[in-house]
């Protein structure tokens, strides 16, 4: 059987956090082992809006560092920057002059980070989905792990690849990716708020657990989490009821691999403090040595620049292939 072609990316804005890990990076590591993997880090997409140039330059190898950190092991996927792969770029504007203004305009994500400020955000922000496309495409990826706020995306990118395809009567050149759905992965929400996502952006440090936080400090953090007022739930229905209670369940099943009725079954009826101080125990074994890891590679930057240098040739060499079959598809001159 084929292997699918997997490619995801993360986005180098700084302090990464368990909602990063548990909804994401933390699955990656498992594709590797049955499918063709790409992951990069995707630069690009960061500068939709301003970096500071010094913190973005950390925060690229930092996001790399947290890959490696986290197990993606360069001998069996390709680990690159998003930037030092030109032809992300390239297909994006040939992507552009294939996508509809109106699909564009039907993309709530821009609504919602523009907000009522759309006419002063940054042209890249509203075009963001087809550089997205642009970097699945780029590499004929077959599947995508997306999350609930990205799946819009993924069917704009389908629907471009299929225009495309039409357009220039090359069927089934693009493949329609297929969202990767893992059942393990968790949406990790603020510890403040049960309703929102967990966020670097938040402005309370306690509403998330950074990938860098300390035995203390996660202790901390869970210790002040919010909860209900009573004890806990005795029923996974009622444990849905309440948006803090579920987060922190559901992080916790996350750590450990443990099911929510086992959870049940040891703290229902409980107070909540031996549940959170267990919770912390399998935070600080879980989050503490990737964070310590990452640490020891920021070090080692030159080790750094030659796993992206590496994982970039191999991009430039996979993406190099596609990009000659699309300028020869369009009836660009070849030299």
């Amino acid at each position: 059987m084929n292997k699918k072609t997997v490619l995801s990316g993360v986005q180098p804005t700084g302090d990464l956090h368990l909602g990063n890990y548990l909804g994401a990076i933390k699955n990656f590591a498992k594709m590797q082992n049955e499918n063709d993997c790409l992951f990069c880090v995707v630069d690009l997409h960061a500068i939709t809006i301003f970096q500071d140039p010094l913190e973005l330059r950390n925060n690229t190898y930092e996001t790399t560092a947290a890959y490696l950190a986290c197990g993606i092991d360069p001998k069996k996927s390709i680990i690159f920057n998003q930037s030092q792969v030109p032809g992300h770029a390239e297909l994006a504007w040939i992507l552009n002059c294939i996508c509809r203004v109106g699909w564009l305009n039907r993309m709530t994500q821009f609504k919602e980070k523009s907000g009522k400020n759309s006419e002063n955000m940054s042209s890249g922000l509203f075009t963001y989905p087809t550089l997205m496309a642009a970097d699945i495409l780029l590499y004929k990826a077959t599947h995508v792990p997306v999350g609930s706020d990205q799946k819009q995306h993924l069917e704009l990118t389908r629907d471009i690849a299929q225009k495309f395809n039409n357009d220039y009567k090359s069927e089934n050149f693009f493949p329609l990716p297929e969202p990767y759905i893992e059942k393990d992965i968790s949406r990790v929400m603020s510890l403040r708020d049960g309703n929102s996502k967990m966020s670097k952006s938040d402005p309370s440090d306690y509403s998330r657990i950074n990938l860098k936080d300390d035995q203390d400090t996660i202790v901390k953090k869970i210790k002040k989490s919010k909860t209900a007022d009573t004890t806990i739930p005795i029923s996974d229905d009622q444990i849905n009821k309440i948006p803090e209670v579920s987060n922190l369940f559901n992080i916790f099943v996350g750590v450990t691999g443990l099911t929510k009725s086992e959870l049940l079954s040891k703290y229902a009826g409980q107070n909540f403090s031996n549940f959170k101080s267990d919770l912390s125990d399998a935070l600080i074994e879980k989050v503490c040595p990737i964070g310590n890891e990452v640490t020891k590679l920021m070090q080692d930057k030159k080790y750094l620049n030659q796993i992206m240098y590496e994982g970039a040739m191999k991009a430039r060499e996979k993406s190099a292939i596609v990009l000659k079959d699309v300028y020869d598809i369009i009836g660009f001159v070849k030299q």
